[in-house]
């Protein structure tokens, strides 16, 4: 992780070598977020927000996944500034291999348990977030190092217009259903049926190879954000309205695109990418200003937390998860996972279904902060 730099609060101002501090912030709060959304204490009650869109549509929660990816391009801007920007052996070496390592270990996360009786490759998952994720940070990185800004922009706006057209012109007619979509039609032939998600009731690779290309434009949309902060001079007021602009006509480009394209994050249609970039880009100016220029950094700074070790604590939270729902209690003369025992027997006696479900979820965020701050107390940052 790269380190966190602090900026003098007196003045504004940040040197262009440094990183604004409401980067690591926005990626902690979106970290916060996608652990309250992955731990109900039971999906049979969860608030409206804090479930994703049942398909067309845009929840607080289906902002999780572009939001951690957009702050992945931005914070690509000052990572690979050290670099200079430009193509060499050390960075395309260091780019391969942290895109193969995410995505691996993506696929050993599916894996987990690696010894058990139902195992079978037939049905095995290949895709998922972190795969998504290395795919898309590689793609990203390699496009960042091999073309110019300008470039960048013309590869944006060219594959938004294409996956809009190919999904328009070869999905039957209802491009944007479920069973029809041409982007399960590519994961069917690619990936083969049995190696793909099915938690939609029939084939569907939410995290699929084809709907990763969009992907791919969410986290430029993050560079694109980090080049307007590394290359913006004079006071930070200027950049916040900047940000602010730019957000802003995104968010609405997106919506207007959505009256001919849903918004949808199963299908990270067009629509879907620019409405979230833009939303991204607004926080983060709002944060900018907030932290960075006015100086309100104490009551951001448990967020910082949770951006330290992000892709650990996705792994990690996600390896708890499993292991609580293999592990069996006895509740009541029934066999429940140690999941469910711990909500029924705590949360759910003290709140009930709805709240005692949501208490279970900020259980849970309290306690992977706790577990990250020993982390950060003791300088550990583990990548992966």
């Amino acid at each position: 992780m790269v380190a966190l730099e602090k900026s003098n609060f007196k003045t504004g101002f940040v040197n262009k070598s440094q990183r604004y501090f409401a980067l690591d912030v926005f990626r902690g709060m979106t970290i916060a977020l996608m652990i309250l959304v992955n731990n109900p204490g039971t999906w049979s009650h969860i608030y409206a927000p804090l479930r994703h869109a049942k398909w067309n549509g845009c929840t607080l929660t289906d902002f999780v996944f572009p939001f951690f990816l957009f702050i992945v391009g931005t914070a690509m801007r000052f990572s690979f500034a050290k670099f200079d920007f430009k193509p060499s052996r050390e960075i395309y070496t260091k780019i391969f291999w942290r895109a193969v390592s995410i995505f691996i270990f993506g696929v050993l996360l599916n894996a987990f348990p690696f010894i058990r009786q139902d195992w079978n490759w037939d049905n095995f998952r290949i895709m998922g977030v972190l795969q998504r994720i290395g795919l898309a940070y590689g793609i990203s990185a390699i496009l960042v190092i091999r073309f110019s800004f300008t470039k960048l922009w013309k590869i944006i706006i060219v594959t938004l217009i294409a996956y809009w057209l190919l999904l328009w012109g070869f999905g039957g007619t209802d491009p944007y259903s479920l069973e029809t979509n041409l982007i399960r039609k590519i994961d069917m032939l690619i990936l083969g049926t049995g190696h793909m998600w099915t938690g939609t009731g029939i084939p569907f690779d939410t995290e699929g190879l084809f709907s990763t290309i969009p992907a791919v434009i969410t986290v430029l949309l993050g560079y694109m954000a980090g080049v307007m902060i590394h290359t913006t001079d004079g006071h930070p007021k200027n950049l916040v309205k900047k940000m602010l602009i730019a957000g802003t006509l995104q968010t609405l480009l997106g919506l207007l695109w959505s009256l001919f394209m849903p918004i949808n994050k199963q299908l990270w249609t067009s629509s879907y990418v620019l409405y979230t970039a833009g939303i991204a880009t607004v926080i983060l100016a709002i944060l900018i200003w907030l932290i960075d220029f006015k100086g309100y950094k104490t009551v951001f700074q448990p967020f910082i937390i949770y951006g330290t070790n992000s892709l650990f604590v996705f792994a990690a939270s996600g390896l708890w998860v499993r292991i609580m729902l293999k592990v069996k209690f006895l509740l009541n003369g029934e066999s429940v996972s140690g999941y469910s025992y711990l909500y029924k027997t705590i949360f759910q006696p003290l709140a009930g279904d709805l709240n005692g479900s949501l208490l279970f979820a900020i259980f849970h965020v309290i306690m992977w902060w706790v577990i990250l701050y020993w982390l950060y107390r003791k300088k550990i940052f583990i990548k992966i």
